[in-house]
């Protein structure tokens, strides 16, 4: 989730139902937190709920149909790219997702600040490293004289609710698991100590902007946290000590909640009493790219790091990801500070990230498919479910993957839509120069980019 960010939102089985319920508190929300006055919901079209109530392929879609030609794409994009509301630069580039034919280009190899849709090279690059099985550990030790220690492996979505309470990450290992063991093993405790030692360097990025910690959207980047840095699995705003509240909240579920909670490294002689890990990577990268969250995307970068014998620091996650596409032939330059797109220097040229679609829906790369899959779907899930509901945008509604990008002064997407004639398309639109009070204008401008390109019949 970028800065100004939309709030997590479950994968949605119904438009209609989320335009009647709930979506008018979350509108509001995300334009106040943008600054903006809070637009009204938009009502889904009939077209729109008849494509968005299908449930999406849950494979990487294929590409059949003739080929579409770039003199048709050019004329059917040229009105819908110089909307105003795009601001005084858009970077794009559109290409055949199986030829890499270009087909539209608006200055595609100059940088430019992606947004979240960097989160496209972070979930490429720890496929590419960990597979999609690979669980993260975290572990519980003690050195039997009353002290336990909380080893953290860089899982985000260790969860502190007990059963049978909801966890904030679907999936998630359990503290209280971990809780339990140590109660079995009848180790007695009077100190918490948390390991953060896999991870090295600063935990808050100084690229990043100084409201961004804590807020709704990141936290420090710790190797131990629960529920993505929060204090608790339900709390809106995300902690400044995500470390520290693990360790209170094992404390708490050891039956010792006044016992100390400090930070420190578990000696090589602690005896482990216990291991719980994450739900697959294959599902946190679909949590992650769903609700846009950059807390995940910040712990899966460093996941590429540790897996290329880098230092999980962001300069080690960066130059880690940088190399693992390089190695798949992607060249993203070198604009990379972080793993999810919040850093205000980051920057990526619109064809790396139309270079890095191809890839993922490639047969060539399997393990790279789970990118596809976990993409939002235009008006039917994650940070595209409110979009892509009325208008001339309607058109793309259930047809439309992509990941979407907003920092300020920021609009991005970027994703694959299949044209009228069946043939996919991979599509990267960075405008970054949106004013300040425009993102709402500037998304809706994006969505018709796409829907445009699903609609393009661009044949001859």
């Amino acid at each position: 989730m970028a800065r100004r960010a939309l709030l997590a939102v479950a994968v949605v089985l119904a438009v209609a139902l989320l335009a009647a319920a709930g979506l008018g508190g979350y509108e509001a929300s995300r334009q106040v937190r943008r600054g903006l006055e809070a637009a009204p919901t938009p009502t889904p079209t009939p077209s729109a709920l008849a494509s968005a109530t299908v449930a999406p392929p849950s494979s990487p879609p294929g590409s059949a149909g003739p080929a579409a030609v770039a003199g048709a794409v050019a004329t059917a994009l040229r009105p819908v790219v110089a909307a105003p509301a795009l601001g005084s630069r858009l970077r794009a580039q559109v290409a055949d997702a199986a030829t890499g034919a270009v087909l539209y280009a608006q200055g595609p190899d100059t940088d430019a600040a992606p947004a979240s849709t960097m989160k496209l090279l972070t979930a490429s690059a720890v496929l590419a490293t960990r597979g999609g099985a690979y669980r993260i550990p975290t572990t519980l030790s003690t050195d039997g004289a009353g002290t336990v220690y909380l080893v953290g492996g860089g899982d985000p979505t260790l969860t502190a609710a007990e059963p049978p309470a909801a966890p904030a990450y679907a999936g998630a290992a359990r503290l209280s698991d971990l809780a339990a063991q140590a109660t079995r093993a009848k180790v007695p405790v009077r100190r918490v100590v948390v390991d953060d030692s896999r991870y090295s360097g600063p935990s808050v990025n100084p690229a990043w902007e100084a409201g961004d910690i804590p807020s709704d959207y990141a936290s420090p980047v710790t190797a131990v946290m629960v529920d993505g840095g929060r204090a608790s699995p339900s709390a809106v705003i995300r902690s400044s000590t995500p470390d520290l509240d693990a360790g209170r909240a094992l404390a708490a579920q050891l039956g010792v909640p006044g016992a100390p909670v400090t930070r420190g490294t578990a000696p090589p002689t602690a005896r482990v009493l216990g291991t719980v890990r994450s739900a697959p990577m294959s599902v946190l990268i679909g949590q992650m790219l769903q609700q846009s969250d950059n807390v995940i995307a910040e712990c899966l970068a460093r996941q590429v790091a540790v897996a290329s014998h880098q230092p999980a620091s962001f300069d080690g996650a960066a130059t880690a990801v940088r190399s693992t596409l390089a190695a798949l032939g992607v060249d993203v330059g070198a604009g990379l500070h972080d793993g999810s797109g919040l850093a205000t220097t980051d920057r990526v040229a619109a064809a790396a990230l139309v270079d890095v679609l191809r890839l993922i829906v490639s047969p060539e790369h399997p393990q790279l498919h789970p990118v596809v899959t976990g993409l939002p779907v235009a008006a039917w899930s994650g940070t595209l479910a409110d979009r892509f509901l009325s208008g001339s945008a309607a058109g793309g509604a259930g047809v439309v993957r992509a990941k979407t990008g907003t920092l300020t002064g920021v609009s991005a997407l970027a994703g694959l839509v299949h044209d009228r004639s069946g043939r996919l398309l991979a599509f990267a639109l960075l405008a970054d120069q949106v004013p300040a009070t425009g993102t709402a204008a500037a998304e809706a401008a994006l969505d018709r980019v796409a829907a445009t390109l699903a609609a393009c019949g661009c044949t001859s």
